[in-house]
């Protein structure tokens, strides 16, 4: 809208089905958004409020909760879903604190779908062969993009803990100071837009995609996650004398109750799954560990005041507000549940068959279908709506042959 319209005040309405948009464009049946599709308000939130810095001309980007015309917060918006998990924490007088390692790959313009993505040409005239993993110098035939992408991230007030070059071809990470889970929610959600913003306008394309290339690590969001007491600010996960406490098994174990039934929401794409069938540093399992990466939850090695777990499920395709209400709800189901979890596991394991997650879209969504937590957590409106939608994204899925399908079957008898 206008910049003097946004001044006055003027209220910006949005049709309530747009928050169940499928990522083809279409939407699922009105039924799952109230049949007469009426209007959500779009309530600008004043700290998110961003003039954006590679804009040519002045534009601003509004970060804003859906909220209904009666005032209350929509069920379907997956904004309004992370402030209730956070105000249960409140409640009970505990505040979780997060932060986010966000994956992508930089690629050059890909016109044709049908074609696998390129690493783009460097400034020394190079494709990037696959060989600069975790090196000091692996981004420099990238410079002037991530110079700019630093700056921006500086007007706009994102502050960054490291940047790294990661195992795949032309694979970077990003880790995100950890703070309040609203606004690292909003920070990774502002991030990736700055990305693929910036990107445009040095030739490149950057993809969040789980899994963009064969025979290569994908892309995850893991999710760091810590419980401090409002007030003193005292991690609630380590005792007086540095030990684990009995929330922090608890915070474990509703993690582990709670991974399988929201495997949809923490993988919410066909492509998530390339990269969890390949599990390489992308576990697919409810275990946890101390420090084994092989662990969907992992226990990082720290001190006790940084005592924290890790979620290494999500994709780095996730909605950053959706994976975090989902992980942060089901830690707190733990802990009013008092539910311990199994035996921490070391090296090399087997995954028992009662912490094994679904493996493909389909099954996911049929564990999410079945599941009474999911409702019980988020409301009967939003997890059937979010099935109503991946379900007809699934479906157009299938409606499609591949270039596999035709290369290997067709010579079948």
């Amino acid at each position: 809208m206008t910049a003097e319209g946004f001044l006055e005040g003027r209220r910006l309405q949005l049709a309530r089905g747009v928050l169940l948009q499928c990522i083809m464009g279409g939407y699922p049946a009105a039924k799952f958004y109230g049949s007469d599709d009426g209007d959500l308000a779009l309530v600008a939130d004043p700290a998110q409020i961003h003039p954006l810095p590679w804009s040519e001309e002045p534009r601003a980007f509004a970060i804003c909760d859906a909220d209904e015309l009666t005032g209350e917060s929509s069920n379907l918006s997956t904004r309004g879903q992370l402030k209730k998990v956070i105000a249960r924490y409140a409640a009970l007088g505990l505040a979780p604190v997060v932060a986010t390692e966000l994956e992508f790959f930089v690629f050059a313009p890909n016109i044709d779908p049908t074609q696998p993505f390129q690493p783009p040409v460097g400034l020394d005239g190079r494709r990037e062969d696959g060989h600069s993993a975790f090196s000091v110098s692996s981004n420099n035939g990238l410079r002037p993009f991530f110079s700019e992408v630093y700056k921006c991230m500086a007007a706009l007030g994102l502050p960054r803990d490291t940047f790294m070059h990661e195992m795949g071809v032309s694979q970077f990470e990003i880790n995100l100071l950890h703070g309040d889970p609203l606004l690292l929610a909003d920070q990774t959600f502002l991030f990736k837009h700055l990305l693929k913003e910036v990107a445009l306008k040095h030739g490149l394309t950057v993809v969040c995609m789980a899994k963009p290339l064969a025979h290569t690590p994908g892309s995850s969001m893991h999710i760091h996650q810590s419980i401090v007491e409002i007030g003193s600010g005292k991690n609630v996960f380590s005792d007086a004398d540095g030990q684990p406490t009995a929330m922090f098994r608890h915070f474990i174990g509703g993690q582990q109750a709670g991974m399988a039934d929201f495997t949809a929401l923490f993988a919410p794409n066909v492509n998530s799954y390339q990269r969890l069938c390949h599990p390489f540093a992308s576990p697919n399992n409810a275990c946890w560990s101390h420090d084994n990466r092989a662990a969907g939850l992992r226990i990082p090695a720290s001190s006790p005041v940084a005592r924290r777990v890790e979620n290494r499920l999500p994709g780095a395709d996730a909605n950053p507000y959706l994976a975090i209400a989902a992980s942060l709800a089901a830690g707190l189901y733990g802990i009013e549940h008092e539910l311990e979890p199994s035996e921490a596991i070391q090296g090399e394991f087997d995954v028992p068959d009662h912490l094994s997650l679904p493996c493909t879209l389909h099954a996911a969504l049929e564990r999410l279908k079945r599941s009474q937590l999911a409702k019980e957590l988020f409301g009967t409106e939003f997890i059937e709506g979010y099935l109503a939608s991946k379900t007809m994204e699934l479906t157009s899925f299938y409606d499609e042959i591949t270039p596999w399908e035709r290369r290997v079957l067709a010579a079948q008898a």
